[in-house]
């Protein structure tokens, strides 16, 4: 059995009843009349257990309970005190409210059916109309303060429930707020290193390359191209910032980046160096949804990227197809000893593109394969193209 302590209410209840009971014994304020089996002090017997029992109401409220009827019988056998009635109905209300919920359900029906046969069994016995007021006295013992409890355990519930929604809606708000955080992180990452890894590539080559070598031409094409990345890259980190920050002057939302644009970033790709062509077999069917355009174009920039960075020396080819409502993007490039300087990887590249085919409910695969040329790496991404599928 539990060893709990009883709560300081408990106690507070058990001492201010037990003082009331000695108060009405001391001045000789009795509820049965007339002679009893038990007369004169046998009247505390009753009292003194149902304060002892009062201590347990809410660490054992079933125990007292049971204990407490046992208790409340033998008071009708004495002058009776009016505080031992009082506790009893109060071990009834405990044992609803604190008792299990198999005991809450029971005891309300056991105290109606108890009223319901003592009231008639004292009709029958006394046959005066009066036996209905010893059954009202009863059910306003067992019944109300049953009943009661009742109300105030369903009650107590209802609040308790009602809190748990609203701390599970709290934790999913949260929750929700942070995968929005994150994805909205994810997502600036994703066009942060599309928008500006291609123009710092061709940057970082280009310099090393001016650096390295001892020709004035080599050295003034460098620089041009240098130039020219930096500009782009400039105005790309510029319509950027004007996405994030309302007051940076830049207050027009930037235009997404289509398919329409997948020739002038083949000729940026040969600018920078590299042997790029790009075979578009897409039927005319008009334009892509926005989302599907958007991750093609950073797919095929992210690949020509990386091309130029660590592909050898050859052809680089960019194939999109499209058929059965998937558009194919498709970039190859060479696999083997490279020249002339290169810029170091960081992987992030790939991450993205691998997201961008995820959120679009896609697939993507790169990696190095033979090939009738020799080794290659290849970059193949499938993207749905209906509407309900990319939004």
């Amino acid at each position: 059995m539990s060893r709990q302590r009883p709560h300081p209410h408990d106690v507070l209840i058990a001492v201010a009843s037990l003082a009331c009971g000695l108060l009405f014994w001391g001045l000789g304020l009795y509820m049965n009349q007339g002679g009893r089996l038990l007369p004169g002090a046998w009247v505390l017997l009753p009292l003194i257990a149902m304060a002892v029992l009062e201590l347990g109401r809410r660490t054992h409220p079933r125990t007292a309970l049971l204990l407490g009827t046992v208790f409340v019988v033998l008071d009708q056998f004495t002058h009776g005190n009016l505080a031992t009635a009082v506790m009893f109905a109060d071990l009834v209300y405990a044992a609803v409210l604190y008792g299990t919920d198999s005991s809450a359900r029971r005891i309300p029906v056991i105290t109606g059916i108890i009223t319901a046969v003592t009231t008639i069994g004292f009709l029958v016995w006394f046959r005066q109309p009066e036996a209905l007021l010893i059954g009202a006295v009863v059910a306003l013992v067992t019944v109300t303060p049953a009943l009661t409890g009742s109300a105030v355990r369903n009650h107590r519930k209802a609040a308790e429930a009602a809190e748990l929604r609203a701390q599970q809606t709290a934790l999913l708000a949260e929750m929700d707020r942070a995968q929005a955080v994150t994805a909205e992180r994810a997502r600036m990452a994703r066009e942060l290193h599309d928008m500006v890894a291609n123009h710092l590539s061709a940057i970082a080559i280009h310099s090393t390359a001016a650096l390295s070598l001892d020709d004035p031409k080599t050295t003034q094409n460098a620089l041009s191209v240098i130039r020219e990345n930096s500009v782009e890259g400039l105005a790309e980190m510029r319509r950027l910032i004007g996405i994030l920050r309302d007051d940076s002057g830049d207050l027009a939302p930037a235009a997404a980046p289509t398919l329409d644009g997948l020739g002038a970033l083949v000729d940026q790709a040969r600018t920078n160096g590299l042997d790029a062509t790009l075979d578009d077999a897409r039927p005319a069917t008009g334009k892509l949804p926005a989302p599907v355009e958007l991750a093609a174009y950073r797919i095929v920039q992210e690949s020509l990227t990386n091309a130029l960075k660590h592909a050898a020396q050859g052809t680089v080819s960019v194939r999109l197809a499209q058929s059965d409502g998937l558009l194919t993007i498709e970039v190859t490039s060479p696999v083997g000893a490279t020249e002339g300087p290169r810029a170091p990887g960081s992987g992030a590249g790939l991450v993205g593109m691998r997201e961008r085919a995820g959120l679009l409910k896609g697939t993507f695969t790169a990696g190095p394969e033979d090939s009738a040329y020799g080794k290659i790496w290849r970059v193949r991404a499938e993207l749905p193209v209906s509407e309900r599928e990319s939004a």
